[in-house]
């Protein structure tokens, strides 16, 4: 099991996680939905395609575009469609 956790929280739990580039992409819906706010950041990889963000709000303390999602990614990275990843401090075991 594989599970994400920031500021004393697990944020996202799964066994079934799709590994890219040293990043592990966890099922929407292992990710506990209260805890993401919408963001409207974006930026591009040449072969996944637009990544959306989202930030995290967890024991009253905010990380902004800490997680990162690809709704519509290019066909090379399809296998991470409906997938969410974590950066900026969030620890993944």
């Amino acid at each position: 099991m594989v599970e994400a956790r920031w500021n004393g929280s697990v944020i996202a739990r799964s066994d079934d996680t799709v590994i890219v580039e040293g990043n592990h992409y966890f099922p929407v819906e292992a990710v506990d939905p209260s805890v993401l706010q919408p963001s409207d950041t974006t930026s591009i990889c040449p072969w996944k395609g637009t990544a959306h963000y989202y930030g995290l709000h967890v024991n009253g303390a905010d990380n902004l575009d800490a997680a990162w999602y690809y709704p519509d990614p290019k066909p090379k990275a399809e296998n991470i469609r409906g997938r969410v990843a974590f950066w900026k401090g969030v620890t993944v075991n």
